[in-house]
C-alpha cells in the first residue's frame, strides 16, 4: 500500500486487493483510493482485462488512475480470471462468464463503504468492448462508460473476420493471447500458490483460434456481445473514442447512430492507444474529458457534459505517407447532432476518370498478384511506423485504379464511404478490396480508407452464398470511416484489388473479376455543416512513467520477394526490450516473430507463423514461456496448430501441442 499526494486530493494505491466471487474464484485488483473515502464516499471507475495489472498495463494505468484519484474518483483495475494473479482459467473472449463476473464486481464495488454507489466502466480494446457489453446487461450501479478502440459488431469490426474476409490478425491475436495467458502469476502477490496456478493455466488454457474458426459466418457466437443487435439495451451515457489510424475507427459513428443522444464520439488521428499518449499527434486531454464525464454521470455535477457536441472529429489534411508519422496535419470539427452525411457521388466517366459525370462503359478484368497488400500495415496499430499503411504505389500497381483529375478546390469528408459496382467472377469464391487514396501532386499516395468483402457475403454474412461464375452480380460495400480533406491539386483514387495480403487471407481460387466500369459509384460522405473547434492537448506531453531499462526495444518489418520462385515473405520482429518496474522489481520482456508467405498464382501456398517468447524475472527468480501458432490451408480446410513450452529457471516444466483441421465455410 502506497500513499501519494498530487495536486488535488491525496490518495493511496492498494497494490493487490483480493475480491472473491460467489463461485469462490478469487480475482486480483489494483485500487487507487482517494483518502478519507470512508467518510466522504467517492464514485469508482472499473476496468476488467486479461492484460495483467502487475506488468502488462501498469504503465498506462499509472498514467491515468492517479489523476482520477486526485480528482476524488477511485480506480479499480481487475484482472479477468486466469490472468495476472487472478484464480482460474480464461474461457474465451467476452464470454457470458466474463460478463457475469463483471456485473458481480460492479455490485461489489458499489457495496463498499467508500463507494457512493455509482460506478463507471472504462477501457481500450478488450476493456472498451466489454464495458459496452456490460452496459447492455444493465447492472444497476453502472451509470456511464468510456469505450476506446472498441466495436459494436464483433463479426464485422474486430480482428477475426470483416465482411466475411478472413483476417490474418485472427492468427496474430490467437498467438498473442496464447502467449499472454501462458505467463506465470507474480509470486510476490500470489504467494506459494503461484506455481500451482501457473500449471493450471498451462494445462487448461484454450487456443482461441480453434473456437473462432468454428464460426466463419455471423452466427449466434458473434451476435453475443454485439450491441448492434439491440442498441436499446444500452441505456446509460457512452463516450466512444477511436483513431483514424486504427482498425476500430468505425465504432464511434456506428455507436452514436445506434445509441442516439445519450452517446458522444471523439475521433482523432491516432493508433490503438489512449488519446493522451497516442500517435500521430495531436493528442487530446483524455484525463480532462474523462473526469468531466465521470463527474457528470457518477456525481451528478452540472458541468454540461450532456451538452457536448455529439461528434468531435479530427479532419486529416493532405497527409503525406511516411515511414513514421508522429504528427498528422489537420483540424478539429464538431457536429452538434450527427445525421447521415450527404454523399458526394463519384462515377467513372467516358474518359475513364472518376468524377461527377457518368457514361463510362466497358469491362475491365482484375486479378491482382496474390501479394498485393504488403503496403497495408496492421489491422490494429500500436506504433506510428510501418504498422500503419505506407505509400500505396506498390499496392496500386497490382490494382485496378480510377482517379479524378487534380481537384480545383478542397473536399472535406467525414463518415463511412459506400461503393457500388457490378462484376462477374470466373470462380464461386473471391475477395474484393476497395481503397480510397489521396494522390499528392508528386505521386506519393496515402491510403485514406479501405474496405474488404468476401463476395460470398455480398448479401449476408449470416447466410453466405457462392457466386455463380459468369453471372453479373451487383455489389454494395461500406468502407471504413474517414475524416479527411483532399487538398487542391490532389487526386482522389479508387483502387480495387482481388488480394490484400497479408491483411486478408485468400480464398482457394485465384479468381478473375470482370468489373463493369460504368456501374461504379463511389459515395463519399460530405463533412457538411460543422464548427471548427480547439481540442485541449494533455498537460503532460509524456505521461507514461519511466521504468528501468536493461535491454532496449527493437522493431523490424520487411518484405522479401524471391523472383526465381515467385514466393513473397512478409516478416515482423517485435522485441519489447527488458524493463523493470522500480517499485516491484519485476522485469519483463516479450519477443514476437511473425512470418507470412505466399507463392504467385497459388492461393493454397499461403502460410502464417507466429512465435512468442515471454520472460519474467526478479532477483533469484526467472520464468519463460515459448509459444507458437501456425495456419496453412487446403482447398477445403484451414489447418492450424500451436505449441506451448514453459520453463522455471533452466528447467522445462510443461509442454503442450494443439492441432486442428477445420472445414472452410465459403472462405
Amino acid at each position: 500500500m502506497m500513499r501519494h499526494s498530487m495536486t488535488g486530493r491525496s490518495f493511496t494505491t492498494i497494490e493487490n486487493q483480493w475480491i472473491t466471487l460467489r463461485d469462490g474464484t478469487r480475482l486480483a485488483a489494483r485500487i487507487w483510493m482517494p483518502d478519507n473515502a470512508g467518510n466522504d464516499p467517492v464514485p469508482a471507475v472499473f476496468e476488467f482485462l486479461p492484460y495483467r495489472k502487475r506488468d502488462g498495463t501498469c504503465a498506462r494505468d499509472e498514467s491515468t488512475y492517479p489523476i482520477f484519484a486526485a480528482a476524488g474518483i477511485a480506480g479499480v483495475r481487475v484482472d479477468i480470471r486466469g490472468s495476472g494473479e487472478s484464480d482460474g482459467v480464461i474461457d474465451g473472449e467476452y464470454t457470458p462468464l466474463e460478463l457475469a463476473n463483471a456485473c458481480e464486481l460492479i455490485e461489489w464495488i458499489a457495496a463498499q463503504p467508500w463507494s457512493n454507489g455509482s460506478v463507471g466502466m472504462m477501457g481500450i480494446s478488450w476493456g472498451g468492448f466489454n464495458c459496452l457489453q456490460v452496459a447492455a446487461l444493465r447492472p444497476e450501479p453502472l451509470k456511464a462508460v468510456i469505450s476506446i478502440a472498441s466495436t459494436v459488431d464483433r463479426y464485422n469490426d474486430d480482428i477475426h473476420y470483416k465482411n466475411g474476409a478472413h483476417l490474418s490478425a485472427q492468427l496474430s491475436w490467437a498467438a498473442t493471447m496464447l502467449a499472454y495467458q501462458s505467463r506465470s502469476p507474480d509470486p510476490a502477490l500470489a504467494g506459494n500458490r503461484w506455481r500451482e496456478m501457473w500449471q493450471e493455466r498451462l494445462e487448461k488454457e484454450p487456443f482461441f483460434m480453434e473456437e473462432w474458426l468454428q464460426h466463419q459466418r455471423r452466427d449466434a457466437f458473434w451476435k453475443h456481445g454485439s450491441i448492434c443487435e439491440n442498441f436499446g439495451d444500452v441505456e446509460i451515457p457512452a463516450l466512444v473514442i477511436a483513431g483514424w489510424a486504427d482498425g476500430y475507427r468505425n465504432t464511434p459513428i456506428k455507436a452514436i447512430e445506434g445509441l442516439g443522444a445519450k452517446s458522444k464520439a471523439i475521433i482523432g488521428p491516432w493508433i490503438h492507444k489512449y488519446p493522451h499518449f497516442a500517435w500521430p499527434g495531436p493528442r487530446a486531454d483524455f484525463h480532462g474529458e474523462a473526469i468531466r464525464w465521470w463527474n457528470r454521470w457518477l456525481r451528478g455535477e452540472e458541468n454540461g457534459a450532456e451538452a457536448l457536441p455529439q461528434v468531435r472529429a479530427y479532419i486529416m489534411d493532405a497527409v503525406k505517407p511516411a515511414i513514421r508519422r508522429d504528427f498528422d496535419p489537420g483540424f478539429w470539427v464538431a457536429r452538434e447532432r450527427w445525421s447521415k452525411p450527404e454523399p458526394d457521388i463519384l462515377a467513372v466517366g467516358t474518359d475513364g476518370r472518376l468524377g461527377k459525370g457518368r457514361g463510362g462503359t466497358g469491362e475491365a478484368l482484375l486479378r491482382s498478384p496474390l501479394d498485393t497488400g504488403t503496403a497495408s500495415g496492421e489491422y490494429f496499430t500500436l506504433k506510428p511506423d510501418a504498422e500503419m499503411a505506407i505509400d500505396q504505389r506498390s499496392d496500386d500497381a497490382g490494382s485496378l485504379t480510377f482517379e479524378t483529375g487534380p481537384l480545383a478546390e478542397a473536399r472535406d469528408y467525414l463518415g463511412m464511404p459506400r461503393l457500388r459496382l457490378v462484376l462477374k467472377s470466373d470462380a464461386p469464391l473471391a475477395n474484393l478490396c476497395a481503397r480510397i487514396v489521396d494522390v499528392h501532386p508528386d505521386g506519393s499516395s496515402l491510403r485514406v480508407a479501405y474496405g474488404v468483402l468476401n463476395l460470398a457475403h455480398r448479401r449476408s454474412s449470416e447466410h453466405p452464398e457462392p457466386l455463380a461464375p459468369g453471372e453479373a452480380t451487383e455489389i454494395e460495400m461500406d468502407l471504413d470511416a474517414l475524416g479527411y480533406r483532399f487538398a487542391p491539386g490532389h487526386r482522389i483514387r479508387l483502387s480495387l484489388s482481388t488480394s490484400y495480403w497479408p491483411i486478408m487471407l485468400p480464398p482457394p481460387y485465384d479468381a478473375t473479376l470482370a468489373i463493369d466500369t460504368g456501374s461504379i459509384e463511389l459515395r463519399l460522405p460530405k463533412l457538411g455543416a460543422a464548427e471548427r473547434i480547439e481540442m485541449k492537448e494533455p498537460d503532460d506531453p509524456d505521461p507514461l512513467p519511466d521504468y528501468i531499462e536493461h535491454l532496449p526495444a527493437a522493431t523490424r518489418r520487411g518484405v522479401t520477394r524471391e523472383l526465381s520462385t515467385g514466393r513473397t515473405v512478409y516478416r515482423i520482429h517485435e522485441d519489447t526490450g527488458r524493463h523493470e518496474h522500480p517499485d516491484t522489481g519485476l522485469a519483463t520482456r516479450q519477443v514476437r516473430e511473425e512470418e507470412w508467405s505466399i507463392e504467385e498464382g497459388d492461393p493454397l501456398s499461403m502460410t502464417g507463423d507466429a512465435r512468442w517468447i515471454c520472460d519474467m524475472a526478479r532477483e533469484g527468480w526467472f520464468v519463460r514461456t515459448m509459444s507458437s501458432a501456425r495456419i496453412t490451408c487446403s482447398a477445403d480446410s484451414w489447418i492450424i496448430s500451436a505449441t506451448i513450452r514453459a520453463f522455471d529457471g533452466d528447467e522445462q516444466i510443461f509442454e503442450k501441442d494443439f492441432e486442428k483441421v477445420v472445414p472452410r465455410d465459403m472462405m
